[in-house]
């Protein structure tokens, strides 16, 4: 996993976390690595891995089964969605607009962006 410095490491883990458990890599009831696991799987120290899990449990998104493991919580996947769409709304889409006031972007410039939008994946 190759890090960014604009983000903290246990952050950006969580945050990969989160992406695997929303695609359905991680599924509700899951298992996920160990901290042992995880930690030589990323490179990092298991603290870092620990502190990542710890943040997790502390908003829901996994449970910790003491001697078996942690687990996806029930509520996760759209706990996720639901502080992501947030995040966007409140960080990304003013950053956004701000950005094509700035460039002064036209709606015709714009617009074959917008149109990737409807189309499938």
């Amino acid at each position: 996993m190759e890090f960014k410095d604009s983000k903290g490491i246990f952050q950006q883990i969580a945050d990969s976390i989160c992406d695997k458990i929303v695609s359905g890599e991680y599924p509700v009831g899951s298992k996920i690595p160990s901290v042992r696991e995880h930690a030589a799987a990323v490179g990092v120290n298991q603290n870092t891995i620990m502190r990542t899990y710890m943040e997790l449990q502390r908003e829901n998104i996994i449970s910790n089964q003491r001697g078996i493991g942690f687990f996806v919580t029930e509520s996760a996947p759209q706990q996720i969605i639901n502080l992501r769409k947030e995040e966007f709304f409140q960080v990304h889409l003013p950053e956004f607009i701000r950005q094509v006031k700035l460039l002064n972007l036209s709606r015709e410039e714009l617009k074959p962006l917008f149109d990737q939008l409807n189309e499938k994946p």
